[in-house]
């Protein structure tokens, strides 16, 4: 059940792909004077603008119902993963298996557009002609133009009024335990929002693998290489100081690596030293609140 929810999330997501990206349909909007301005569809297409959001709202809808039937009989419990805690869903509650279609959706899309503005961060303003800039800049709409320490706070401010919000159905029904005041509430949605932040590993990791592949692999010419190696090059600019390159190796890619995610690691569980010295992560920070 979880990775049925996992595929028709993307499903979902690949609808809502397709209904920005209608409007700038390159086909139907080149100018007649280029030889692709002169290519017209032979039939219409088969969803127009407003049947994207329709069909996002029944997928959303009619996987809520297959949860509800289906779910008490296998024993299943919808999860959200939210990295710095998990929120059950009982599965014999249409209410709760709606909400809980809609948050799933919900989470997976916060994630992509987190993954999109942490691209948007690490490439150079300069580079104009980057391979997935247009889509970037769809995507992201007026927030792509904004400056790198804006871009930086927003998922902070952006994911903690999310949850501030989110929290009073999941409270009011039971899902979440009801915060002791509201400064409570809103320390708790704090710690969620600073939780965001670690998914920008993920995409810390592929720029930095597909890199260092690229720096001992000829793999050809191409934009999207140049690009990979422009986003790179910004995320290993704090270690230009250090001395980790010998003779024609560059460990730099793999130093960046391992302290990408040895510091996820300790900002999600902490750390503990031999008993000694304790970092509490933001699993604990949210278990102690309220401070």
């Amino acid at each position: 059940m979880s990775l049925i929810d996992f595929i028709l999330n993307l499903a979902g997501l690949l609808l809502w792909l397709n209904w920005r990206a209608q409007p700038r349909d390159t086909l139907r909007l080149a100018p007649p004077a280029t030889l692709a301005g002169t290519l017209r569809r032979a039939d219409r297409p088969q969803l127009r603008g407003w049947q994207f959001p329709f069909a996002l709202a029944a997928l959303l809808s009619l996987r809520a119902i297959v949860y509800w039937q289906i779910g008490p009989a296998v024993n299943w419990t919808g999860k959200l993963e939210l990295g710095v805690i998990t929120v059950a869903f009982r599965s014999d509650h249409f209410w709760r298996m709606l909400l809980f279609s809609g948050l799933s959706f919900a989470v997976m899309f916060a994630g992509f557009l987190l993954w999109l503005l942490c691209v948007s961060i690490l490439q150079p303003r300069t580079n104009e002609s980057a391979p997935f800039q247009p889509f970037i800049r769809a995507s992201l709409g007026k927030v792509d133009s904004w400056s790198r320490r804006a871009k930086l706070v927003l998922p902070l401010v952006a994911v903690t009024a999310l949850w501030w919000l989110v929290s009073w159905p999941l409270t009011s029904w039971g899902i979440v335990l009801q915060p002791v005041s509201a400064m409570h509430r809103l320390e708790q949605a704090g710690v969620i929002g600073m939780g965001s932040y670690l998914t920008w590993k993920y995409v810390i990791a592929v720029v930095l693998g597909l890199h260092l592949v690229n720096s001992y692999v000829y793999l050809g010419r191409h934009l999207f290489w140049n690009y990979i190696t422009a986003l790179a090059q910004t995320l290993l600019r704090p270690l230009r100081f250090l001395p980790l390159r010998f003779a024609r190796i560059d460990f730099a890619p793999i130093v960046a690596l391992v302290l990408v995610w040895f510091i996820a690691q300790v900002l999600e569980r902490g750390l503990n030293l031999f008993g000694r010295v304790q970092i509490p992560g933001l699993r604990d920070i949210y278990v102690k609140l309220p401070w």
